[in-house]
């Protein structure tokens, strides 16, 4: 976890703020497992409900772009445990 970035921070976002934005569809089409850690500044996690059937793991990525991770890859299931025990 060392080469964790110390700004990342884990935001977890309600499905009302999904409905009131009226965007009730996922955002995550399709979902990577080949991002390093290091590349991540910040991760986003997007609770199912209503929009969206799964949960979502959309990462911020140092160079602005955002993409979705696959929540069911094993280093991304670790990173979101050791993150929510914090």
């Amino acid at each position: 976890w060392e080469t964790w970035p110390s700004k990342l921070f884990l935001s977890s976002l309600l499905d009302s703020e999904a409905e009131e934005d009226g965007d009730l569809q996922c955002l995550c089409v399709k979902t990577t497992s080949q991002v390093r850690p290091r590349h991540i500044t910040s991760l986003e996690v997007i609770k199912a409900g209503p929009h969206c059937p799964t949960a979502q793991l959309i990462a911020t990525l140092k160079n602005g772009r955002k993409i979705c991770l696959d929540l069911q890859a094993p280093l991304y299931k670790k990173i979101v445990k050791k993150l929510l025990e914090s």
